[in-house]
């Protein structure tokens, strides 16, 4: 029934990034986006197989998959308090300065409209922040999968 699928809202989209540094699972919803794009073919790997038997066509093999989320909005802070968006906050002042094998961090993804959470462990490259006379400031960042993506059942 065509007649009955409708295409789906792009504000319906939620992501959140888990706090480790909370004592209970704790997630943070980023606030203020206006965009974001994902690529399922982030840092893909392929190999040729091409042979002599391949009769001239191209032959390869995926040898690596991976992903990234790039998210983009407004720099939010509260009214009252002038504190960032506790989501925003905590990818630049903490997620984004770790490195090595602390660099990692959950987080997840869904439509309004969906109930399950796509789940990445992942790595964040914080984007620029601007802005001109009359605009508002820009926030931004890309987030990369690390290894396969999980799922999680939406609760509450």
């Amino acid at each position: 029934m065509a007649g009955n699928t409708r295409p789906i809202d792009a504000r319906g989209w939620i992501f959140e990034v888990q706090d480790l540094s909370a004592t209970d699972e704790t997630w943070l919803p980023i606030a203020g986006l206006t965009t974001f794009g994902h690529n399922p073919g982030e840092n893909e790997e392929t190999a040729d197989t091409t042979a002599f038997e391949s009769e001239g066509h191209y032959e390869e093999d995926v040898m690596q998959r991976g992903a990234s989320l790039t998210l983009e909005g407004q720099y939010r802070v509260d009214k009252t308090s002038r504190a960032q968006d506790p989501g925003q906050a905590y990818v630049d002042t903490d997620w984004a300065q770790r490195l090595g094998i602390d660099s990692r961090n959950p987080i997840r993804w869904r439509h309004q409209t969906q109930t399950q959470w796509v789940v990445w462990d992942a790595t964040c490259t914080p984007g620029e922040q601007g802005g001109g006379t009359n605009e508002k400031t820009t926030w931004s960042v890309t987030v990369r999968r690390s290894g396969p993506a999980s799922s999680a059942v939406v609760t509450g």
